[in-house]
C-alpha cells in the first residue's frame, strides 16, 4: 500500500524488460562496442579493490576484538608497607 503511494507520488517503478532493452541499445548507442569491455573491465577492478579493502577493515576489527579478549584487564594489588629496624651489634673491645 505504501509503496503504491510512493510510486504514484514520485512516479517511479522498477523498469520492466522493453525498458532495459532500450536502456542496452542507448548505452550501445552512446559508448560504442569497443568502450563496454574497457569500461566493464575498470568496474570490476574497481568492485574488486572495494572488496579487498572492505575484507581488510573487517580483518583489522576481528582482529582488534580478539586482542581484546585475549588481554587480561590488569589487577590492582596493594601492598602495606612493614615496619623495619635496624639492629647494630657492636663488639668489645
Amino acid at each position: 500500500m505504501f509503496s503504491h503511494f510512493l510510486q504514484c507520488l514520485f512516479l517511479l517503478s522498477a523498469p520492466g524488460g522493453s525498458e532495459w532493452i532500450l536502456i542496452i541499445l542507448a548505452v550501445l548507442i552512446l559508448f560504442g562496442g569497443k568502450k563496454i569491455p574497457e569500461f566493464m573491465r575498470g568496474l570490476g577492478r574497481g568492485m574488486r579493490e572495494f572488496n579487498d579493502a572492505k575484507n581488510n577493515v573487517k580483518k583489522e576489527f576481528e582482529e582488534g576484538m580478539n586482542e581484546s579478549k585475549e588481554t587480561p584487564t590488569p589487577t590492582v594489588t596493594t601492598t602495606t608497607p612493614t615496619a623495619t629496624t635496624n639492629t647494630t651489634t657492636t663488639t668489645p673491645q
